[in-house]
């Protein structure tokens, strides 16, 4: 057994939501939208196809042939928008598992990627792309099954619907869920579910309480949920990591490292998450930058 199958490896590509944002403000955090891929038991998994995307498969040009495996939270701009500048997904040789749920009116995430890439949106169509695509078609509480790592699904609170993921593998698990909002009703069974005892918790903190809740420019019914409520999910599904995600594009660095301190001295095992980093979940969820 190689190397890499005996590991669980997080890897960030984009952490930003909404728009990019790349500039001298976010050098630091990044400014690429949604990425993130975990190297776990000898299998790639990849979540979103943000910008992120494009420097991934920037990569990978060195690792070919590439196998794969592409989970879709939801197909919202910000979420799909680097897939058609996946170089990889160009190539004969590679294969990629695509996975997504079904949205209203049946359609699903095979369309809603055709779609993005067709006349007058995108001057080169889904067909070109020379690499083996293979399409899944979720439902919320579906579980997938590669070797030994299982892929469980939940539903998520966002407009349109938004599904996340628990990847298990041995005795660790990390829990990917964005785009979210919290319930002022008390915290989320579904996310809950998802979260509980996990290494790592990779949580939807797009804004702060104060955002969230300002009487003027209140963001209730957005869709996303704040760093406050990603400690709370934290706290009681008893995780050893949070992992604060999908930044607001209006939130600087200076921003970030402001939420960084004030989360840490709620919960210390709270970290913002910064393009390039990485975590090493089985090296005790040790962090390399």
């Amino acid at each position: 057994m190689s190397k890499l199958e005996d590991q669980f490896i997080i890897n960030f590509w984009g952490v930003r939501g909404s728009i990019a944002c790349p500039g001298a403000a976010t050098v630091r955090y990044g400014g690429n939208t949604p990425c993130v891929e975990m190297l776990v038991g000898g299998y790639r998994l990849i979540f979103d196809a943000g910008t992120g995307i494009h420097v991934l498969g920037q990569s990978l040009m060195s690792h070919l042939p590439i196998n794969g495996h592409l989970f879709f939270s939801h197909s919202h701009w910000d979420h799909i928008q680097g897939f058609p500048f996946f170089s990889p997904a160009f190539m004969e040789g590679n294969e990629f598992d695509i996975y997504g749920g079904v949205i209203p009116h049946g359609v699903t995430i095979e369309h809603r990627l055709h779609d993005q890439m067709n006349q007058p949106n995108f001057p080169v169509p889904l067909q070109v792309m020379g690499a083996n695509l293979r399409f899944h078609n979720l439902d919320y509480g579906d579980k997938i099954n590669l070797g030994e790592v299982t892929v469980s699904t939940g539903k998520l609170n966002h407009p349109g619907g938004a599904m996340g993921y628990r990847v298990s593998w041995q005795d660790y698990a990390v829990a990917y869920i964005t785009d979210t909002e919290h319930f002022s009703t008390g915290l989320d069974r579904n996310v809950l579910a998802l979260a509980e005892r996990a290494d790592v918790l990779i949580y939807d903190s797009t804004y702060t309480n104060e955002e969230y809740y300002h009487p003027q420019t209140s963001k209730v019914g957005w869709g996303h949920s704040t760093w406050q409520e990603g400690v709370k999910i934290a706290q009681a599904a008893r995780v050893k990591k949070l992992v604060i995600f999908h930044h607001d594009p209006s939130h600087d660095d200076r921003f970030m490292d402001a939420v960084e301190l004030q989360s840490k001295r709620i919960f210390s095992e709270s970290i913002v998450a910064k393009e390039g980093m990485k975590i090493l979940v089985t090296e005790r969820v040790s962090i390399a930058n």
